[in-house]
């Protein structure tokens, strides 16, 4: 049988790492699967605005090496990007992916500086699962406390208020928590004391509804924070992650998640940033 490429394979391999230092299997805990990936420019100045990417996978599948094409061109644009794995269902299913969410956080926290990051200047962003794992850790403080460092979250075709939950494989991932499922809702966490969100959605997803965002937005608002939705026209689950390849895109992901991240600076950071050649 001759030897074929995932579709995710041709994607990273088409994202160039040339002018980037890339840093591999970073462990922030003990569990196998405890590890992160770090991206930046090769050269630049230090205090670069972080991004924590979380990949999606419906809190069961996903790895940390297939999102290359994500975060090497988010560095560079000038950011020192991290892509931590967590425990997937059904090894572990809710809170552990937010236990370690968190966990990787607060080790990027602990360790910006060093990696030529500004650790007051952090983006928590996610796709599909990994945006409700990016919302969660902005909106509920079980899980980074003051949220001392986290500027900003972007969510990208995001579940943020999904009860009643209808399949039966994700209502496995979120068994432990059938008391009160209100609780695994970022919705249900919305207050105007988190960071500013940016909700990313497209019109055509049927995997995660559109009114994900729209609602999770509105109830943030209403409580007097910053929320921002903006839906692409046409655009499906999966087609919102290619905005990040120029050659595939067909809406502005990258550049509006780029935008966002700089928004969240200090103006006098923001002068100082200036994406990679």
């Amino acid at each position: 049988m001759p030897f074929r490429l995932a579709p995710i394979d041709l994607l990273n391999a088409a994202a160039s790492l040339h002018g980037l230092a890339v840093e591999r299997d970073l462990a922030y805990g003990s569990h196998p699967r405890q590890l992160l990936d770090l991206y930046r420019p090769a050269a630049g100045p230090d205090g670069l605005p972080v991004l924590v990417w979380f990949y999606g996978g419906a809190w069961q599948s996903g790895r940390r090496q297939d999102y290359r094409f994500v975060a090497a061109r988010l560095a560079r644009r000038g950011m020192l990007v991290a892509v931590p794995d967590y425990r997937l269902h059904p090894e572990a299913g809710y809170p552990a992916f937010l236990q370690d969410a968190a966990a990787a956080v607060a080790h990027v926290r602990r360790h910006a500086a060093a990696w030529g990051g500004d650790p007051g200047r952090i983006v928590l962003a996610g796709h599909s699962a990994g945006a409700h794992i990016a919302a969660m850790l902005a909106l509920d403080r079980r899980w980074l406390g003051a949220r001392d460092g986290i500027a900003g979250a972007v969510g990208l075709a995001g579940p943020y208020d999904f009860l009643p939950i209808q399949g039966p494989d994700i209502r496995a991932v979120f068994a432990a928590a059938a008391a009160d499922l209100r609780e695994t809702q970022p919705i249900h966490h919305a207050d105007g004391t988190a960071p500013p969100l940016l909700l990313l959605h497209g019109t055509r997803d049927r995997t995660c509804y559109p009114r994900n965002s729209l609602a999770l937005a509105a109830r943030i608002r209403a409580a007097g924070g910053r929320a921002e939705a903006v839906l692409y026209p046409g655009i499906g689950h999966i087609g919102i992650v290619l905005g990040f390849v120029p050659l595939l895109a067909r809406c502005p992901t990258l550049i509006d998640v780029d935008r966002f991240v700089r928004s969240a600076l200090a103006p006098s950071r923001a002068a100082a940033i200036q994406p990679a050649a």
